[in-house]
């Protein structure tokens, strides 16, 4: 069986060369259900090589033919604040690529595509899509939509074309979550080619996924250069070194749980016993205490008020 270089690697050594862009083109349009098609690579915040993939992580930030900015990123372990990352990333790339001065419909059309090898979030499916929706407050069925003379201005819309009114969230940006873990499909579609192939690195040779051919050709472990393959196997040693501190943080952390619940279940079973006792305890005390007050002639509802006992107990007593 052919071995194929992990993805993340990819990204930052072999997908930026011109004649790879096919593959990255491929990922996105099976995902957007469209043609997409880059025209270039811009900086982003990681996309420098770092020999000891300190962060085990990478992304990269493409601009397509429509001059939208597209981040790639891939985060191998988990992190509680992700979600608050995607947004800072989306918001930093409309910061950094807008002029000062320019005016407001300079602002770019961003797309966030997250590759996870983690649990993110909680839910059944392995692929989430996210964008704004500006839906009425008293008539929820009815969305925003931009003006015709906003989509042709916005959209580049013809009169001749068949025109079509955008909704106004489609100006906003929209997000995509991959959970490469959470695929446990027969690959049917070719975004779930392109799952199966991130989450196992095989990719069949019948495949009509776009791009995964090129990949088959790019991406073969066999084809690196003596230099590439020595990154290579550092990148994944490391990737195992922090996959195998995290099961073992996770165990530990479980471990110490369960040990502290134990405690915490004795000392509270302990302190419930306590206080059944002294509650048995001042109930014994009650009982004599009627009895005594019975034998004195006191009458009933007197020593219901006195005790906080009830009818019956009270008549149980000798």
């Amino acid at each position: 069986m052919t071995n194929y270089i992990r993805f993340d690697w990819a990204m930052k050594r072999l997908l930026r060369d011109k004649a790879n862009h096919s593959v990255i083109e491929g990922l996105l349009t099976s995902l957007f259900g469209e043609k997409v098609t880059i025209v270039k690579f811009l900086e982003s915040e990681s996309n420098q090589d770092a020999g000891d993939d300190k962060f085990n992580r990478v992304d990269i930030l493409a601009e397509n033919d429509k001059q939208e900015l597209i981040i790639v990123e891939i985060q191998n372990t988990r992190e509680l604040a992700y979600f608050h990352r995607m947004l800072y990333g989306v918001s930093k790339a409309i910061t950094d690529y807008i002029g000062l001065g320019d005016d407001y419909d300079k602002v770019r059309k961003v797309y966030s595509v997250n590759i996870v090898y983690f649990d993110l979030g909680q839910g059944n499916d392995y692929v989430y899509h996210g964008k704004t929706t500006f839906h009425g407050l008293h008539e929820p069925h009815d969305v925003l939509k931009l003006s015709v003379r906003q989509s042709q201005a916005f959209f580049g819309q013809d009169e001749g074309e068949r025109f079509e009114r955008k909704e106004a969230g489609d100006l906003f940006p929209e997000y995509y979550v991959l959970r490469v873990n959470d695929f446990d499909k027969v690959a049917k579609t070719p975004l779930d080619e392109w799952i199966a192939y991130l989450k196992t690195g095989e990719i069949s040779e019948s495949t009509t996924a776009p791009g995964l051919q090129r990949a088959r050709e790019c991406m073969r472990f066999d084809g690196l250069s003596a230099n590439d393959r020595s990154a290579y196997l550092r990148h994944m040693e490391a990737v195992r070194t922090q996959r195998s501190l995290l099961e073992t943080s996770r165990f530990d952390g479980y471990q110490v749980g369960r040990a502290e619940g134990r405690a915490e279940g004795h000392a509270e079973g302990l302190a419930e016993g306590i206080a059944q006792g002294r509650e048995a305890q001042h109930l014994e005390d009650m009982l004599q205490m009627a009895a005594k007050l019975k034998q004195a002639g006191m009458d009933t509802q007197s020593i219901m008020q006195i005790t906080n006992l009830t009818e019956a107990q009270i008549a149980s007593v000798q």
